[in-house]
């Protein structure tokens, strides 16, 4: 395969929809989409099919059997870890080719040890929300990343 443009990973995921969200977005960018298991759904789910739309069968997709798999492959890359336990914001990181943008599961988040040993970035807000739905976040960096990644795009 060759390399994408970004990766953009989702560590857990829980609601089918977002997952096909996201992988229509990353259809659209020329993204390749990670997702991390365990899961809260089937991949085979209708829910996940329908929110990517006829894009579905376009996704550039890479399941990682668990943490440990991914975690190994990553390894060497450059990871960029999104959390509302970030301490910088998303816009403060230039992003090159083939960063690797990874995304917590909608209820909890990333896993706070591996916040810890990596860090994370962290999409302002103003207001009495906790977070944003996770296609929203994920939309919100990738397009902020593309600018200096796929320039040409804007």
């Amino acid at each position: 395969m060759s390399e994408p443009r970004l990766h953009v990973v989702l560590y857990n995921p829980e609601i089918p929809p977002n997952t096909g969200n996201v992988g229509r977005l990353c259809v659209g960018i020329g993204a390749r989409l990670h997702v991390v298991h365990p899961i809260g759904f089937s991949m085979d789910q209708r829910q996940v099919r329908r929110a990517g739309l006829d894009y579905w069968k376009h996704v550039d997709l890479v399941e990682h059997e668990d943490g440990d798999a991914f975690w190994a492959w990553a390894e060497g890359r450059r990871i960029h870890l999104y959390s509302s336990h970030g301490t910088a914001t998303y816009a403060s990181v230039t992003h090159e080719p083939g960063d690797v943008l990874v995304f917590g599961r909608e209820s909890v988040g990333l896993p706070k040890d591996i916040i810890a040993k990596h860090g994370a970035l962290t999409i302002p807000m103003d207001g009495p929300t906790r977070s944003l739905n996770l296609s929203n976040a994920v939309a919100i960096v990738v397009y902020n990343a593309l600018q200096t990644v796929a320039p040409t795009l804007f």
